[in-house]
């Protein structure tokens, strides 16, 4: 298992768009892949479930992979973040 926490660093925080790559780059990565929030935790290959997060703003997330690739897909998924997913 390979975990990583990163903040919410875009304006808009977590909405349909950047959810929508999330599980764009999830999807490419056969292993489990959650997300984290509080005592809340999804399905990382699910659009409602990462909308339903919540995910606002300067709050914090914990990537969490198991499995094969899971360095490489936590990873590729916090770059997104780092990035604001690519929208500022």
């Amino acid at each position: 298992m390979y975990e990583k926490t990163v903040k919410i660093i875009n304006r808009a925080g977590v909405h349909a768009r950047p959810a929508a790559l999330l599980v764009q780059i999830a999807k490419d990565f056969p292993c489990e892949i959650s997300f984290e929030r509080g005592n809340d935790r999804i399905n990382g290959k699910s659009i409602m479930g990462i909308i339903t997060l919540g995910a606002v703003y300067g709050s914090e997330i914990k990537i969490i992979a198991n499995g094969k690739n899971e360095k490489e897909a936590v990873e590729s998924l916090a770059r997104l973040f780092e990035n604001k997913f690519e929208e500022e």
